[in-house]
C-alpha cells in the first residue's frame, strides 16, 4: 500500500530486454532495498530486482508494459518514487495499491498564481471511481479532482507539488498513470453485486 505522498525522485537510467528490465537511478532514496521489495514507480507498484548503489532495476511484466505509461518512458526523464506504507508511516494522502486503473492523456495545462491546473483525459471505464472532490493518484501523486466530466478531469497543482514531483514535467499530450480511490472500487463493486 501507497499514500500518493512523493519524497523521492528517480532517473530513468536504461531499459534492457526489449525494455522489460527498467533501470532507475536514485540516489536519495535510502537503501538498499532488497530484491523482492516493493517501490512505487510513477504510482506503478514494482518489485526490486537489484539495488546497487545509485540503480535499481525492475523488471516489467508484459501487462504493466501495455496498462502504464513505464514502456514509454524515455532515458534521463524523472519518475515519482515512493516506498511503502508502513503502520508508523503518516496517511497524508489517500490508499494507494500500486495497481494502475487507466492510462489518461493531459489535455491542458493552465497556470494559476503559483500553481497550474492540470485537465486529463480518462477512459469510460475509470469513470465509475471518479467524483467530485473525491482522490485520483495521478503518476502516484494524491490529489483533489477540481472539475469532473465524462471525458476529463481537472486537479489544482500546488507549487510544492510542482517542485517535488515530476507533474511539473509534464506537457500537454503527456500520458500518465492514473489509479482510482479504493474506498470508490469497493463500494461500487458491492452496489454493482448487490443490483443482480
Amino acid at each position: 500500500m501507497f499514500t500518493g505522498i512523493i519524497h523521492h525522485l528517480g532517473l530513468v537510467a536504461n531499459f534492457r530486454q526489449n525494455r522489460q528490465i527498467l533501470t532507475i537511478r536514485a540516489p536519495d532514496l535510502p537503501g538498499p532495498l532488497k530484491r523482492g521489495e516493493s517501490l512505487a514507480v510513477n504510482g506503478v507498484c514494482l518489485s526490486v530486482e537489484n539495488h546497487e548503489g545509485e540503480n535499481i532495476s525492475f523488471r516489467l511484466s508484459e501487462e504493466t508494459l501495455s496498462l502504464t505509461n513505464l514502456g514509454e518512458l524515455r532515458l534521463g526523464e524523472i519518475v515519482n518514487l515512493e516506498l511503502p506504507l508502513t503502520l508508523q508511516t503518516p496517511l497524508s494522502g489517500h490508499l494507494l495499491t500500486g495497481h494502475v486503473d487507466a492510462v489518461g492523456q493531459v489535455i491542458r495545462i493552465q497556470k494559476k498564481g503559483q500553481g497550474k491546473r492540470m485537465a486529463i483525459s480518462f477512459p469510460k471505464n475509470l469513470s465509475p471511481y471518479l467524483v467530485p472532490k473525491g482522490s485520483i493518484a495521478v503518476n502516484g501523486v494524491s490529489l483533489t479532482i477540481a472539475l469532473l466530466t465524462k471525458d476529463y478531469f481537472e486537479v489544482e497543482l500546488i507549487p510544492l507539488t510542482l517542485e517535488k514531483t515530476n507533474l511539473g514535467h509534464l506537457r500537454p499530450g503527456s500520458k500518465v498513470n492514473l489509479e482510482g480511490d479504493i474506498i470508490g472500487k469497493y463500494v461500487y463493486n458491492y452496489l454493482s453485486q448487490s443490483k443482480k
